[in-house]
């Protein structure tokens, strides 16, 4: 029951998604006059619709996208008029413009001649399309910012989360650059000072601490150079002395991946304590939520930018052996399904209960907006940054002409652009078609 009820409110949180999306395009497109014949959530038959207006709005039976219909989307070639639209080209592609072409103009009735899309200014074609993908964005922002100042994040604090009982005294390598306790190794210097799982250090040698990085640095500085540590311990404070043993450990770059040359880790010489440190939910002020919903951005964006490359491995793993990433590509029904998993988890009401779970599927939700957003930014029709693209085209253009003081060049005619936008829609097809199937078959499980 409480798998269905996350997939349920991802299923839902999708839809809403998808129409604000809409919603983004639609307000704008109206205030400057274009008239829109539809507004939809959904593709395939029609389950529900109402007409104001002059706009039908209705729910459709695969709630995978939306549209929104305006008129005249693709203008005329020069010479053709609404209604008298000739047909002049017999290759497959050229004949397949025209149709799209014929079906832009078929709604434009006497009187709309001034309210199709295309005769919009060029930064009002922007707004319009730019309309859905900012939506996307607005949404991700206020969950994201709801999330983390209003529940909050796990976060490394500096409290004692467990205690190693040893000095790892075994040099790291390849396959174990942290390596296990052996018998005979000398006991940690964490059990001999007294540290305890749950005392939260305070201070170390009268310098106050707040982050766990803090404690890292100054244990690895420290290579059998005695540490004063104030820690609280339940409602007391005690003063402990941690001497830092003198271990080998891996150097690691900027990424965080270890650094190996010739073939062999890269070691350095720090101090060792032998502790792990908690995870808390920790609030975050609101001023640290523009920073936080950016790098979630440039985050996605890497992810989409690596899609190709990505869609290998979901191949190789959907019809072989392998394994799915977890950071790879999902459809929505792997997002439903990660959102069925989240809530079904049998999470402590010390780790946050319901809250925590519910917290993810905010978060879940967030991401899917994310990526809707960078996702509709690719300048390739027939998302929106296709429509954009063609818009600042034709302020370059116009704008270049008014320079030279040429006559005025007219629209920009995306209609060329649509065999290209027919390839990416089989493309998209395909890859919709390959996760759906991926997911099922061999879904991502982040929870076991």
């Amino acid at each position: 029951m409480l798998f269905l009820v996350g997939v349920l409110v991802i299923v839902i949180g999708v839809a809403l998604s998808i129409a604000l999306h809409e919603i983004g395009h639609l307000v704008p497109a109206k205030r400057f006059g274009v008239r829109v014949s539809q507004y939809m959530v959904g593709f395939g038959p029609t389950v529900w619709s109402r007409r104001r207006g002059e706009t039908e709005y209705g729910i459709k039976a695969i709630p995978l996208g939306g549209y929104v219909r305006m008129i005249g989307m693709l203008p005329p070639r020069p010479g053709d008029e609404p209604g008298r639209l000739r047909t002049l080209s017999t290759g497959r592609f050229s004949q397949l413009v025209d149709q799209a072409r014929a079906d832009s103009m078929e709604e434009v009735r006497p009187g709309d001649e001034d309210r199709v899309f295309y005769k919009l200014a060029w930064w009002k074609k922007v707004v319009v399309m730019m309309g859905g993908p900012l939506m996307n964005l607005l949404i991700a922002a206020v969950l994201l910012t709801g999330t983390i100042t209003l529940y909050g994040l796990p976060t490394v604090v500096p409290t004692i989360g467990a205690v190693s009982t040893c000095v790892p005294t075994a040099a790291p390598t390849m396959t174990a650059p942290l390596p296990a306790c052996q018998p005979g190794d000398p006991v940690s210097p964490s059990q001999q000072s007294g540290l305890q799982p749950g005392d939260r250090v305070l201070s170390i040698d009268g310098r106050p601490v707040t982050t766990w990085d803090q404690v890292t640095a100054a244990i690895r500085r420290s290579m059998g150079t005695p540490l004063r540590l104030e820690v609280q311990r339940g409602g007391a404070r005690q003063a402990l002395t941690l001497t830092p043993a003198a271990i080998e450990r891996p150097t690691y770059d900027s990424q965080g991946n270890p650094v190996v040359q010739d073939g062999k880790l890269v070691l350095q010489r720090v101090g060792f304590a032998g502790v792990v440190p908690r995870r808390e939910i920790v609030k975050a002020p609101l001023s640290d939520a523009p920073r936080f919903v950016w790098d979630r951005t440039l985050d996605t964006a890497a992810i989409i930018v690596r899609i190709p490359e990505k869609m290998v491995g979901v191949v190789q793993a959907a019809f072989g052996s392998g394994d799915r990433d977890p950071n790879g590509p999902i459809s929505v029904v792997g997002v439903g399904r990660i959102g069925g998993e989240v809530a079904a988890l049998d999470v402590p009401a010390d780790a946050g209960g319901n809250w925590a779970k519910l917290a993810q599927l905010v978060l879940l939700i967030a991401s899917l907006n994310l990526a809707l957003f960078v996702f509709n930014l690719v300048p390739l029709l027939p998302l929106d940054g296709g429509h954009v693209a063609g818009a600042l085209w034709e302020a370059v253009k116009k704008g270049w002409a008014r320079l030279r003081r040429r006559p005025d060049p007219g629209y920009v005619d995306v209609a060329k652009g649509l065999p290209i936008a027919y390839t990416m829609s089989m493309v998209l097809i395909a890859m919709s078609v390959l996760l759906i199937y991926a997911d099922i078959v061999k879904p991502i499980r982040l929870f076991g």
